[in-house]
C-alpha cells in the first residue's frame, strides 16, 4: 500500500520550533520502520496496508499529543491488491540529480 499524508496541526509548534508539532509526527513515521519520503508538502509511506492504517492514524495523534490544539490532515492512498507499487518505482524515472 502507498500513502501520502498532510498532517497540519494547530498551532504547527512552539515560538522556538516553529514546526516542532510536524517534526513529531515524522519522527514516528522514521521510527516505523516502514520505507518513507519526506516531501515538501507531505510524506509518502509504503508498506503492508494495516501497517501503513495504523501509522496514518498514529501519526494525526502524535501531533496533538506533542502539544497542537488539534490536527488536519490530508491523505491519499494508492492501494494496488496483488501489486507490487513503490515510491521508487513510481517516481524514479523522474528525479533529477541537481
Amino acid at each position: 500500500m502507498l500513502a501520502e499524508i498532510q498532517v497540519i496541526p494547530q498551532p504547527s509548534g512552539t515560538a522556538t520550533n516553529e514546526y516542532e508539532y510536524v517534526e513529531a509526527a515524522i519522527d514516528l513515521i522514521q521510527e516505523s520502520g516502514l520505507s518513507y519520503e519526506v516531501g515538501a508538502l507531505g510524506t509518502s509511506i509504503e508498506g503492508p496496508s494495516d501497517e501503513v492504517w495504523d501509522l496514518l492514524r498514529r501519526v494525526i495523534e502524535i501531533s496533538v499529543e506533542s502539544g497542537a490544539e488539534s490536527a488536519l490532515a490530508q491523505i491519499k492512498i494508492g492501494y494496488f491488491p496483488g501489486e507490487e507499487k513503490s515510491i521508487a518505482g513510481l517516481t524514479s524515472k523522474f528525479r533529477v540529480n541537481r
